[in-house]
């Protein structure tokens, strides 16, 4: 598959050297590693803020590209739909996945060997098994009320 992400053009290493707010668009842009992790519906206990991420897919996702089909205007289609920018990575940081490179790099954390930016191939992402590729169910298959069900278990 080609890199819906231009990855070309960047500065080196930028992702060590460069504060996230200080990135340029393109390069926040390539921070996505392509995983479809955040376009998956979570259950939140709004006591304890505990995220449960669940197999249960936006409807904009591609299951097999794990991209957004709509991307350009996923909010106008999706209104609920997170636009991630440097202002607002700080309150959502905590339900984004542990292997996200914002939240990785908000922690201050390195980058896996496994994210396109390191490994320079933008399939790496599912060969490494961290991606939702193939794993799951669009959200107009199930009912609200039981998204209990498919909650993910274990690493994310």
């Amino acid at each position: 598959m080609k890199d819906p992400i231009t990855r070309d053009g960047l500065r080196p290493e930028f992702w060590e050297k460069v504060p996230l707010k200080n990135m340029a668009p393109k390069e926040w842009e390539a921070l996505c590693d392509g995983c479809g992790k955040c376009c998956l519906n979570k259950l939140e206990d709004p006591d304890t803020q505990e995220v449960a991420f669940t197999r249960i897919a936006c409807r904009l996702l591609d299951d097999e590209t794990c991209r957004c089909a709509q991307y350009d205007i996923r909010k106008q289609i999706v209104p609920e739909c997170v636009v991630l920018t440097p202002k607002n990575l700080a309150e959502i940081a905590y339900w984004m996945p542990e292997t996200c490179a914002y939240r990785l790099l908000y922690e201050g954390k390195a980058l896996y060997d496994w994210h396109p930016l390191i490994s320079g191939d933008p399939e790496s992402v599912h060969r490494a098994g961290v991606s939702v590729q193939g794993r799951t169910v669009p959200e107009w298959e199930v009912p609200e009320e039981e998204w209990e069900d498919y909650v993910i278990e274990g690493d994310l």
